[in-house]
C-alpha cells in the first residue's frame, strides 16, 4: 500500500502574462479594419422636413454631396452663393459626373449595385442648383438618388 501513495495534484494557475499581447492584438486588428470617413462640411445647411421618411439600410454604398452657403473663414473668401461640396472641395455641378465615377472605383463590387447618392442640401437651396446635379447624376447613371430629411 505504500507504493500506491496518492498524490494531489492542483490545477496550475492560468499564466495571464501573454493577455495584455492578445488584447492589443485584436485592438490593432479592429483600428486597421475600421474604415473611418470624416468630411468636414464647408456649407452650412438646415435640413428640410418629411412626412415619408425611410433609413438607409447600406451607408457603405451612400455617397454624400452637400448642398449649401459656406461657412466660416470661406464664406468671406468666396461669397455667399450656394456651394456644391463633393468630399472635401467646393465644385460645380459639371464636377458631379467624375466624382460619381471616382466613387465607384473606390467601392467593392457588391457596393456598386446598391450605390446610393445623398444629397444633403439646405432647404432655401435654389431648386435650379438641384436640377443641375440630378441632371449630372442622371448622366453618371446614377439613378438612386436620396434627398435627406428630418421627421417633422
Amino acid at each position: 500500500m505504500s507504493m500506491f501513495r496518492r498524490h494531489r495534484h492542483e490545477m496550475p494557475g492560468l499564466n495571464m502574462s501573454s493577455m495584455p499581447d492578445l488584447i492589443f492584438t485584436v485592438l490593432f486588428f479592429f483600428m486597421i479594419v475600421t474604415h473611418m470617413r470624416s468630411v468636414p462640411l464647408k456649407v452650412a445647411y438646415q435640413v428640410p422636413a418629411g412626412t415619408e421618411l425611410t433609413k438607409l439600410t447600406r451607408k457603405s454604398a451612400v455617397t454624400y454631396i452637400y448642398i449649401g452657403k459656406p461657412i466660416g473663414q470661406m464664406r468671406h473668401v468666396i461669397g455667399d452663393s450656394v456651394r456644391i461640396q463633393l468630399n472635401d472641395k467646393f465644385t460645380d455641378a459639371s464636377a458631379v459626373g467624375d466624382f460619381i465615377s471616382q466613387e465607384r472605383q473606390s467601392m467593392l463590387p457588391e457596393d456598386v449595385q446598391a450605390m446610393t447618392v445623398s444629397i444633403k442640401a439646405d432647404k432655401s437651396t435654389p431648386m435650379g442648383v438641384i436640377t443641375d446635379v440630378k441632371q449630372m447624376l442622371r448622366q453618371s447613371k446614377a439613378n438612386k438618388v436620396n434627398y435627406s430629411a428630418v421627421n417633422r
